[in-house]
């Protein structure tokens, strides 16, 4: 952790889309608490159809006060503070439906209006599935292509390999433009996938908080996080395969982040782990009932 927000909020771009990237609704929810908080407001809104496959990305019907029903369709938006209503300093959020279709072009797009914004960093925020368990703090994933960020917060660059998302764009078109870029993904448990992620949510936020300075009240979420793990521990109670399972990965865990824990043995652990891996119970639900 370091002393000062490595990212100043005023020179900073928050990213986090719904879809792929956003397991548990996690990094969604944090980019939308950003934006009430800093009561921040659209500056740019793409809705056009060119970005997004329909068949993908559907619309959403809902119902009006008035009892009539209309359509929502799938959009990105470029939200940012306003001078004498918005807290200062506030960053820059993109958030919305990842597109599906000509991501060059927005990405364009949207490099021009930040660029004009004087933004100078471009922080991405995702969610995966992980095999991790509920009951152990939230594992937050750091990465950057940019080797003074990586000494600063003693990271490693990443190395996947493989089809990517439209984080990986924004972070990697940043860079070309000389922008400081960092990746932060939470990995959620597998097994609650069906439900939005509150205890992912509250780490992905304590981070940016760390990172870029970024502080929205969440007492009510702390409360949902707890009441989410107790739902999750009673219904995981109930099934011996799902507490048996649990157990595995908290065992693998403890290993793994254990002081004393070598390269060697965390390396046996998930080897261990790998070969149990088609094993796996079917998951659970974990929202509130």
């Amino acid at each position: 952790m370091v002393d000062e927000p490595l990212f100043p909020a005023d020179e900073t771009l928050i990213v986090a889309l719904e879809g792929w990237s956003d397991a548990g609704e996690s990094a969604s929810q944090a980019a939308q608490m950003i934006i009430d908080h800093y009561r921040l407001q659209p500056l740019h809104t793409v809705d056009s159809e060119n970005y997004f496959d329909y068949h993908i990305a559907r619309p959403l019907v809902q119902s009006e006060p008035d009892g009539s029903r209309s359509l929502v369709w799938p959009d990105i938006t470029l939200f940012g503070p306003v001078p004498g209503v918005s807290p200062e300093p506030a960053p820059l959020v993109l958030t919305g439906v990842e597109p599906t279709k000509l991501w060059r072009s927005l990405a364009h797009d949207i490099f021009d209006w930040i660029m004009a914004r004087d933004i100078e960093n471009v922080v991405c925020v995702g969610a995966m599935l992980a095999d991790v368990p509920h009951s152990r703090p939230v594992r937050l994933i750091l990465s950057s292509d940019d080797s003074t960020i990586r000494q600063v917060l003693d990271i490693e660059r990443s190395s996947y390999e493989g089809p990517v998302g439209f984080l990986s764009v924004m972070s990697m078109w940043g860079k070309e433009m000389d922008m400081s870029t960092l990746h932060v993904w939470a990995q959620v448990p597998h097994y609650v996938h069906t439900s939005p992620s509150p205890k992912t949510t509250l780490a992905l936020l304590d981070k940016l908080e760390d990172l870029v300075g970024v502080s929205p009240e969440r007492d009510d979420l702390v409360e949902e996080a707890q009441v989410w793990q107790d739902n999750i521990d009673q219904l995981a109670a109930e099934d011996d395969d799902m507490t048996a399972y649990i157990s595995q990965l908290e065992a693998a865990r403890d290993t793994v982040e254990a002081p004393e824990a070598s390269g060697d043995a965390i390396a046996r652990e998930f080897e261990r782990y790998l070969k149990r891996g088609p094993d796996r119970p079917n998951g659970v639900a974990g929202g509130d009932s």
